[in-house]
């Protein structure tokens, strides 16, 4: 009988050390781990959007009221109004970091640019667009959660940064597409800016707003510019830096590229034209007036992957990114 238990005992601790005899010749003796590494891929922070160090007073043109609102949170309703929040995260940050330069700047003036008293910008196209997160929740509908939360990501990545020149805040225009080409800040607007110059976006072909054809009767073309046409439309005479009409001749008169383009609305003064019948046909390029950054350029380098420094250093000319404290404090003091 004791030889039998001797062999079952014998069975059962050789059956308990089977595990550790296939697992030793792995395992690294100095570290007590298995020898081969293993690598853990540290998830990416998330930035976190810190309180803002001042609120900017905005004129909402639906309530005709003055809402001060945190600076951070202005750049996120902005930044949601005027860029699709489908593009690159690259993109948004571009956007994000032109968004709160100029209210800086904004705020920074002595005088206001066609704000009401007490306001410094309004929430519209006269300054830059912004809607708060409950006018959002209504737009994006069931998309509202990922929308907000990409945008603010974007915002709170670039916080407190702006864009200067000459140690200055910087006028951080931007538009919609390029024709191929960014303009010359005084191609059409008077002063001539050393960061706004004109630059080659080839991106924007791509662009779904690149391309657009307009119709217009002869005879509320001939009223809106106040001229009379018979079989000749007109000649352009002088292209500018970018590429779009500079001057045009039409009727006898002669107009700016600019001029032509507010009068008839055109999305572009990147235009050309003929009479087909009754009316005149007019095909442009592009979409905005083409000064500072090209937002679907933005976003096709973003996706070609480059960041949004690389971004607003190829479009804001020798400008640097900064601290807006300094600036911001200055604000302060003012008040």
């Amino acid at each position: 009988m004791k030889p039998v238990l001797f062999a079952l005992g014998s069975l059962f601790i050789i059956i308990l050390l089977i595990p550790t005899l296939l697992v030793t010749p792995f395992m690294d003796e100095s570290k007590g781990k298995l020898g081969k590494e293993v690598t853990v891929t540290k998830k990416e922070e998330v930035p976190t959007l810190a309180e803002s160090p001042v609120a900017v007073p905005v004129y909402r043109s639906q309530s005709k009221q003055i809402e001060n609102i945190p600076l951070e949170e202005y750049v996120i309703g902005v930044v949601a109004s005027e860029m699709p929040a489908e593009f690159e995260t690259e993109a948004l940050k571009a956007q994000a970091l032109a968004a709160r330069t100029y209210i800086t700047k904004q705020l920074m003036n002595e005088q206001t640019l066609s704000a009401p008293e007490g306001s410094v910008v309004t929430d519209t196209q006269m300054h830059q667009v912004f809607k708060n997160k409950e006018e959002l929740q209504k737009i994006w509908g069931d998309d509202y959660t990922w929308k907000l939360e990409k945008i603010t990501e974007a915002v709170a990545a670039t916080q407190g940064q702006i864009l200067t020149y000459d140690n200055k805040p910087i006028d951080a225009s931007f538009f919609s597409t390029s024709n191929g080409y960014t303009e010359n800040s005084e191609a059409y607007w008077k002063e001539s800016i050393p960061y706004l110059r004109s630059v080659e976006s080839k991106w924007d072909e791509e662009s779904p707003k690149f391309y657009d054809q307009k119709v217009i009767p002869i005879a509320e073309f001939e009223s809106k510019l106040g001229v009379d046409i018979d079989k000749s439309i007109g000649e352009i005479k002088e292209l500018t830096p970018g590429k779009r009409v500079a001057k045009v001749e039409v009727g006898g008169k002669e107009f700016t590229g600019r001029e032509i383009r507010e009068k008839l609305e055109l999305k572009s003064s990147d235009f050309t034209w003929e009479i087909k019948g009754d009316s005149v046909v007019i095909e442009t390029k592009g979409f905005g007036h083409g000064v500072g950054m090209s937002q679907y350029g933005a976003n096709f380098m973003a996706e070609s992957g480059k960041s949004y420094k690389d971004i607003v250093s190829y479009y804001y000319k020798g400008t640097k990114v900064a601290e807006a404290e300094p600036f911001l404090t200055k604000y302060t003091a003012q008040k």
